[in-house]
């Protein structure tokens, strides 16, 4: 076949005609191709709580933070650091009417401040207990409350009170009392003083 001939078969030729119905259905195969390109693209939607919650904890942080940084109440001298603002009931009542019956710990170390909270509304409402540990020149500040624990060079303490008052701190190997009786190491000083009712 030559040149001329392959010329006149395709002028002699005619477009191909799709069917009718295909001319009916052709708009809305489109739309569907195109939608189901739009919901491949769309970023996955994310919840709105874990940001909101995250949010409000953060700012309640930075709350409590500023509060116990700008109200330094009067404390004893021979037994508290004037620096030492966990010493102050104030600021302890006022954090615990931030979260009632929540406030497992309030603890000030060489990292800062930190607040231990319950996950549920079950702290029972006791006397505040203040406790300051010093493991050489490294000083830890804590207010909790009797029954609760924490961490005490790098062990869980239970905080206990007697009652007469005195503080006990009882732990695998470990044993304090404000009273004397003492079986903790040699190098860790301990004070402990109760802060009283503070709601």
């Amino acid at each position: 076949m030559n040149r001329f001939e392959l010329d006149s078969i395709l002028k002699k030729a005619r477009w191909p005609e799709p069917p009718e119905a295909f001319w009916e259905e052709f708009p809305q195969q489109v739309a569907r191709r195109f939608n189901r390109k739009r919901a491949e693209n769309r970023p996955l939607r994310r919840s709105w709580f874990p940001r909101l919650a995250w949010g409000v904890a953060t700012a309640l942080c930075v709350l409590i933070a500023f509060a116990i940084g700008h109200w330094r109440g009067r404390v004893e001298m021979e037994v508290i650091p004037p620096k030492d603002v966990l010493a102050d009931a104030k600021i302890v009542h006022e954090t615990l009417a931030m979260f009632p019956n929540r406030v497992r710990a309030i603890i000030e170390d060489e990292r800062g401040m930190s607040l231990v909270l319950s996950d549920n509304d079950n702290v029972p409402a006791s006397e505040a207990l203040y406790i300051r540990i010093c493991n050489g020149k490294q000083c830890a500040s804590v207010v909790t409350f009797s029954g609760q624990e924490i961490q005490i060079a790098g062990q869980k303490v239970t905080v206990l009170s007697d009652a007469q008052g005195g503080i006990i701190l009882e732990g695998t190997g470990f044993v304090w009392s404000s009273g004397g009786g003492n079986y903790a190491e040699k190098n860790l000083k301990i004070e402990a003083r109760n802060l009283g009712e503070v709601l």
